[in-house]
């Protein structure tokens, strides 16, 4: 990854953070991408990357990032769109504009991002990585916009990768699990409230059936999504890389006979 230049989005913490941190470390570029200044300039600090604020599913910010990172590095090598958020609540109980802005969080994120950064990925046949989730794989309880939100991610993926494939881009998924996270923690809090436990047990509850019994850490999800990117990846574009500690390999019918 040395020399070339990637984008991030949701680069300002988290996974984002992370995966900045390590392509840092092997020489990659960077541009940062997010909303929130402060936490961009406190990663940008760490890896010397542009720092770019605005909304990766406003059309309009694109228009202003994209000059900008031919102004500073030529073109992009890379982009991970990462950029996502919640989508809480069962059909029902999501309104419409609670159904609009986990649409706008997690899916229109990484359509904008795409549709702006392509044309410099295909100048120089470079990669992509959508960040999705295992709930592109299965669904949660009273997570509605999430769920549907991260299935259309795997759609997007694979008409990226077929539409592009020929022009040299490849476009690949990443599917965490629990990965502990700023916004995990937060989702762990009624659990630990319910139980009067810690953080640390709060996760040990949610990886009770997950074969490896853990969260994933936030470097773990950096370097598949440094594999993806690079050249040890050639010839993977339109997959789904599973990073769950194997949670979705599980046959949830079997459990009760494994508490016996």
């Amino acid at each position: 990854m040395k020399g070339r230049t990637v984008l991030v989005t949701g680069a300002g913490t988290g996974i984002g953070a992370a995966c900045a941190r390590r392509l840092a470390g092997e020489g990659s570029q960077l541009v940062l991408v997010g909303r929130r200044r402060e936490p961009l300039e406190a990663v940008a600090r760490e890896t010397g990357g542009l720092v770019l604020t605005g909304d990766a599913a406003n059309s309009g910010d694109w228009t202003r990032f994209i000059p900008a990172i031919v102004e500073r590095f030529g073109g992009l090598d890379g982009v991970l769109a990462n950029a996502g958020g919640h989508g809480l609540g069962s059909a029902t109980e999501t309104s419409e504009e609670d159904w609009q802005t986990a649409m706008r969080a997690n899916l229109d994120s990484a359509f904008h991002t795409a549709r702006a950064c392509l044309p410099l990925l295909i100048d120089r046949r470079g990669a992509m990585v959508l960040m999705a989730s295992i709930a592109a794989l299965a669904a949660g309880e009273n997570v509605c916009g999430y769920t549907t939100a991260k299935h259309a991610l795997i759609g997007l993926t694979r008409s990226l990768a077929r539409d592009y494939g020929p022009q040299g881009v490849r476009v690949n998924a990443i599917c965490p699990g629990w990965v502990r996270t700023p916004m995990a923690d937060a989702e762990m809090q009624p659990l630990m409230d319910q139980h009067g436990e810690s953080l640390d047990a709060a996760y040990a509850r949610v990886t009770a059936d997950v074969p490896l019994r853990r969260a994933a850490n936030p470097e773990e999800i950096a370097s598949a999504c440094r594999f993806l990117l690079s050249d040890d990846a050639s010839i993977i574009t339109g997959a789904t890389l599973v990073a769950d500690g194997g949670s979705s390999i599980v046959d949830v019918p079997t459990l009760a006979f494994g508490r016996l």
